[in-house]
């Protein structure tokens, strides 16, 4: 895995940026990013030296304690007992990709200069991202409305020497990490405990995986798709370009292109064939796969909104002399589109395996279930059922979270967005879609084999090869579930 470093700077945090970072990345912070958390965090010391005003969370309770003023000499006090109250997760823990990624969300979120941090602060998350001193995560207890407070505490403990940390492939105390790597605790000082658990990163996060996953899986639809379209032996017709410029969605012009370029050349579509029309699984792949893609698009350009934004309360404007209480943390906008991408990326998977159904129907002078003696070989039979069962799953988890609410703290937050479950279900979905199209991958490659010697594409033909490197032809029964996880394998690590 490669190494690449990255500086957050006054520029956008792009797709293309977070495509080329990994597990093994390091950032570090341009100049005139320290100088803006370093110019707000002085104007804020300075209000707070002589002034009796309230401002929430500086001086004030939290939630429903919004009206207890809190004495200048426990401000510390009262940041470190809100990142240790609030670590309430449960659940399975945030793979470690994810937090990595909330750990680079959120700095990018205080870089901003709105949000009155410490200097030391910020570099210290840096330091834990470029060590990859990850924090011990849960996926529950985020209500993605006031702050993924929950997730995000526990992603500050370790500032403070407390709390879980995963390191040098071991789950260890965070205070055994500082120690090992010559770190002092950071003593927070007013604000600061609200800015690191207030935001929406833990939502962001998960977004941005789910969309860098999303994106790759998106290419293999096609891939797939154009695979199983000549083992199934198709009409190319559906894919001529007048008959999308005639509805003109992007994603469907865009997906029948590819499916023009994916067959060009094939010996099987080129072939004269009996049927006038197909089914609308392999006819409508343009239609479907490109609404999916341009679902993608839409969400894609919410989350990078988002990263590029403040999302912790109050915000601080240092050249208009202001402190302003607002609501910027509320993953409304979030939870809206990341159901979307679940029930977008979920079509995905519907669609496929009912081209593997139609794959294993012995139609199409293909043997039953794309076995030799089917009766005394059940072939592909199950893999479908499989299939069925996940696309099934994923129609479960569809079910959109954000049209649900709960009031919490007393009242006070009486409306919230439920992206955080949406979040971490839509990953689940978008894994399912994986093994589904891998499904299909395996079923579509061993139906081809019946279809020779004619061959498809010189494009699909490459990767039909590299693929048999890994599974061969299916001349009996033998136990798929290994063809099933090498193919999944194959999906996440094969060059497209």
């Amino acid at each position: 895995m490669s190494q690449s470093t990255y500086t957050i700077s006054n520029n956008e945090l792009l797709f293309k940026d977070l495509l080329e970072l990994n597990i093994e990345s390091s950032i570090n912070l341009s100049d005139e990013v320290l100088s803006k958390i370093d110019k707000c965090r002085k104007y804020l010391d300075h209000k707070m030296l002589n002034n009796e005003e309230l401002y929430y969370g500086i001086n004030t309770g939290f939630g429903y304690l919004q009206n207890v003023r809190i004495d200048k000499s426990q401000l510390e006090t009262l940041q470190e007992n809100l990142i240790k109250s609030h670590a309430c997760g449960m659940g399975e823990e945030v793979p470690q990709e994810i937090v990595k990624l909330m750990i680079l969300l959120k700095i990018k979120s205080l870089s901003f200069g709105h949000s009155g941090v410490q200097v030391d602060t910020v570099l210290r998350l840096a330091e834990m991202y470029n060590h990859n001193v990850l924090p011990v995560i849960y996926t529950q207890g985020s209500l993605g409305a006031s702050g993924d407070l929950s997730p995000l505490s526990h992603l500050s403990l370790p500032l403070l020497g407390f709390g879980m940390v995963n390191y040098n492939g071991t789950k260890i105390n965070a205070s055994a990490s500082l120690h090992s790597l010559k770190w002092e605790p950071i003593t927070l000082q007013s604000k600061e405990g609200l800015a690191l658990i207030n935001g929406t990163q833990f939502m962001t996060a998960y977004g941005i995986h789910c969309l860098l996953k999303a994106s790759k899986l998106l290419q293999w639809a096609n891939i797939i798709a154009a695979i199983s379209f000549d083992a199934f032996d198709g009409v190319v017709f559906p894919f001529n370009e007048h008959i999308h410029a005639v509805r003109s969605h992007e994603g469907q012009i865009s997906v029948a292109a590819k499916m023009r370029e994916l067959l060009s050349g094939s010996e099987i579509a080129n072939q004269k064939k009996s049927q006038v029309q197909d089914p609308y699984s392999f006819r409508c792949i343009p239609q479907v796969h490109g609404a999916s893609l341009d679902t993608f698009h839409y969400v894609l350009n919410v989350f990078l909104k988002e990263i590029n934004s403040v999302t912790d309360n109050p915000n601080i404007f240092p050249d208009e002399d202001l402190i302003i209480s607002g609501g910027n943390f509320h993953g409304q906008p979030l939870a809206l589109s990341i159901d979307f991408l679940s029930i977008a990326m979920s079509e995905i998977a519907n669609i496929s395996e009912r081209r593997t159904y139609q794959l294993i129907s012995g139609l199409r002078n293909l043997p039953a279930f794309l076995v030799k003696n089917p009766g005394l070989n059940s072939g592909f039979m199950i893999p479908q059922y499989t299939a069925a069962g996940i696309v099934s799953e994923n129609k479960q988890l569809c079910t959109p979270s954000s049209v649900d609410s709960i009031p919490s703290s007393i009242n006070q937050e009486d409306h919230v967005s439920m992206g955080a479950n949406g979040a971490v279900k839509c990953k689940r979905v978008i894994d399912n879609v994986e093994k589904v199209l891998a499904i299909e991958l395996l079923t579509a490659i061993q139906a081809i084999e019946f279809r020779r010697p004619l061959q498809t594409s010189e494009q699909l033909e490459k990767i039909i090869v590299s693929f048999r490197e890994r599974v061969s032809f299916n001349e009996s029964d033998r136990i798929l579930h290994d063809d099933m996880m090498n193919a999944v394998e194959f999906l996440s690590t094969y060059k497209i």
